[in-house]
């Protein structure tokens, strides 16, 4: 994945425009990034006499979309993939070749799993429990990000209540982005990172089975004991996890920043980024909203966890949108001046943006709100 900015020496200017993006627009005007990768590398931003969003309909599959996850069922759904048992079902929504989003609701797990196809992050949107993996033990709750490297064999115990996690599936390594001049403990120190405790392996002395899953078909392997009998490692590869309230915004009082400010994981061909609570910008003139864009290299997937969504309207907890490469996107007609009205956000959500297009899945249609491209109007 490219993150090279390479800057024109000759930035040119024809007709009104402002001099500084996202601040002191002229009278009448709508400012539309048009950006390669992903707001990171050359841009023009043009004027515009209308929002690109004020469209009047839409022929075609490139619309934007949005999806109630609320509403998924793995007991009957027929496009999940995974370990198919009644304890782990993931639910494949989105999915190119290199990334896929499931949405899973586990109960707790009298086997083990294994992905031999990526490394999976969970996003736990609601409850927690305890993780039982090949490093050892974590506790989670709400708002843990849980990193799993490709071949780690683990299972789910969840506590009691309601259970809900989005899995991002990455079919190469997963890595988190160079902080370049802000520093080592920008973002999130370091020290914040939790990894597994080792225990003794819980469960008693049985067969135990280790779904595997490898092209998205499931082999069991069975042992007479529990296999997460690790008693010892060192290493550089682990399990680990970071919660949201330990992620630290880069802000700027004076600037809307693109969400390339907010990436917290890398994967091939894709980025992960977190909107969390922050203050608005301050500076009279400046923007408080995502300003409107093109995504002419990237798939932009957003997952809305918690608190208010101020750039849409109609969005609550557990649902996504999907806005494809190639049309417009931005805030709500509402949204400019309601950003007038308050000091901070106070949102949680994930975003995924891909390079290559993304395909849904039945059951990413089995929850679709399809008058969702007409809310802009």
């Amino acid at each position: 994945m490219k993150l090279i900015n390479e800057t024109s020496l000759f930035p040119l200017r024809k007709g009104r425009i402002t001099r500084q993006a996202h601040v002191d627009l002229p009278e009448g005007t709508y400012e539309e990034e048009f950006a390669r990768q992903g707001f990171f590398g050359r841009t023009t931003h043009l004027y515009r006499t209308h929002p690109t969003t004020a469209w009047s309909r839409i022929e075609g599959p490139l619309r934007p979309r949005s999806y109630d996850l609320n509403k998924v069922d793995p007991a009957t759904d027929a496009s999940m993939l995974g370990s198919r048992e009644p304890a782990f079902s993931p639910v494949c929504i989105l999915r190119n070749e290199d990334v896929a989003l499931h949405w899973v609701s586990p109960g707790a797990m009298d086997f083990l799993y294994r992905n031999a196809d990526g490394d999976d992050l969970y996003f736990i949107h609601a409850g927690g429990g305890r993780l039982e993996t090949t490093f050892g033990v974590l506790e989670y709750t709400q708002g843990d990000y849980l990193v799993l490297p490709r071949g780690t064999t683990y299972r789910f115990l969840p506590a009691s209540g309601p259970q809900a996690y989005l899995l991002i599936e990455s079919a190469g390594e997963l890595t988190i982005p160079d902080r370049n001049q802000l520093g080592p403990n920008a973002l999130f120190d370091p020290a914040m990172i939790d990894t597994p405790e080792l225990e003794p392996p819980s469960g008693p002395d049985r067969e135990w089975a280790v779904h595997i899953k490898r092209r998205n078909e499931i082999t069991r392997v069975f042992y007479p004991f529990n296999p997460n009998d690790v008693v010892g490692w060192k290493g550089d590869l682990t399990v680990w996890r970071i919660n949201v309230k330990d992620i630290r915004p880069v802000m700027s009082p004076r600037y809307h920043l693109p969400p390339s400010a907010h990436s917290t994981f890398l994967g091939r061909n894709f980025v992960v980024c977190s909107f969390l609570p922050r203050p608005f910008e301050e500076e009279e003139g400046a923007m408080r909203v995502p300003f409107y864009h093109s995504n002419i290299d990237y798939d932009e997937v957003l997952f809305y966890s918690s608190g208010h969504f101020f750039s849409r309207e109609g969005i609550g907890p557990g649902m996504v949108t999907w806005h494809p490469q190639g049309i417009h996107h931005g805030p709500h007609p509402k949204a400019i001046p309601a950003s007038r009205l308050k000091d901070r956000t106070d949102e949680v959500a994930v975003m995924v943006d891909t390079v290559h297009p993304l395909e849904a899945t039945a059951a990413a249609e089995a929850v679709e709100n399809p008058d969702y491209w007409s809310s802009w109007k």
